[in-house]
């Protein structure tokens, strides 16, 4: 459903024009400081204004409802909401009759009757990304010496992001992009094998943040035309640091201690402003859709903060879970 984590849990909630999204957070230790200031530099990261990204602004203040007493976690479920205060919803009001390619706006209908919120794709818009920006504000406190970062490498399958961007905005069209995260400091022993493993749950959240369409770890999809003496990384010192990481950090779906290094490819964003074919429901008969409102020509420009937030939401349960094994078995 829309809840991930089994100690760390968080629960996204909202749609992309209603009156607001958020996430709910169990499983915080108590003490940890945080004020609304500790979410800027994650979420207008995240933000919209570059070359290339909708021109939808919106203030993205995150209040504070529950959890949080004197700026520290109190051990309470925590409740983030964000206002959204810039929306043009009258854009969407033919989609109901006329799905986009490539959205899920025909899917939704089928699965939910109707009932759905089809304004600016509702609870399936990237709007939602908002919640794990902000659960990934704490997960990061939660970790300590354990550090991420994401980068956009590719966008449209050029290294010049520049480049790309401007074409893609010349041409009034959408592009995709390759991303490579890294997380650093990573303790020898977290994951837990097969189904719990670190791929398994990286892999997982990563598929929540919307546009994405593959991942891959180490030497990923280029382990399949490597020998086994190539792509074996060679264990050089007592702390198990490898000569090369083509595992990415993950044995046996355990992390060894080296640097986990995956990368994740995101979609173009379907909504373009180029004229696309679809089917009328109403009437039955295929036609010219040309999608108005305001949508990213390069949605991967703004993917970096939420893919960090989910790694380190992913990171902080695995965290929980590990001391309470140990714990247990102390």
């Amino acid at each position: 459903m829309n809840s991930f984590g089994r100690i760390f849990r968080i629960s996204i909630f909202g749609e992309s024009h209603g009156s607001g999204a958020g996430v709910l957070i169990d499983g915080a230790p108590a003490g940890i400081p945080l004020s609304p200031e500790d979410f800027i530099q994650d979420l207008s990261r995240r933000k919209s204004g570059a070359k290339g990204t909708t021109p939808r602004k919106e203030d993205d203040l995150p209040a504070l409802f529950s959890g949080v007493y004197k700026e520290h976690t109190t051990g309470a479920p925590i409740t983030i909401l964000f206002e959204n205060k810039n929306v043009r919803s009258s854009d969407y009001s033919k989609l109901v009759d006329v799905p986009r390619p490539g959205h899920a706006d025909y899917v939704a209908s089928q699965k939910f009757g109707g009932f759905q919120d089809h304004r600016g794709g509702g609870h399936f818009s990237g709007r939602l990304t908002l919640g794990l920006v902000a659960a990934g504000v704490l997960a990061k406190k939660m970790l300590g010496e354990v550090k991420i970062k994401a980068s956009l490498i590719e966008a449209g399958g050029d290294p010049d992001i520049e480049k790309a961007v401007d074409k893609a905005v010349e041409m009034n069209d959408s592009i995709g992009g390759l991303l490579e995260c890294t997380i650093k400091n990573v303790p020898i022993g977290m994951g837990e094998p097969f189904f719990d493993s670190v791929e398994s749950a990286l892999s997982h959240i990563v598929f929540a943040i919307p546009a994405t369409k593959g991942i891959e770890f180490g030497s990923g999809f280029t382990a399949a035309g490597m020998r086994g003496t190539e792509h074996n990384d060679n264990i050089i010192d007592q702390t198990g640091k490898t000569e090369t990481n083509f595992a990415g950090g993950i044995n046996g779906g355990i992390s060894n201690g080296n640097d986990i290094v995956f990368r994740v490819a995101i979609k173009p964003a379907s909504s373009t402003s180029q004229s696309q074919r679809t089917m009328n429901m109403k009437s039955g008969k295929m036609e010219d859709l040309v999608i108005e409102g305001r949508h990213d020509k390069c949605i991967a420009l703004r993917v970096p903060p939420v893919l960090e937030a989910a790694a380190a939401i992913v990171m902080a349960d695995l965290m929980l879970l590990e001391q309470q094994i140990k714990k247990v078995n102390s």
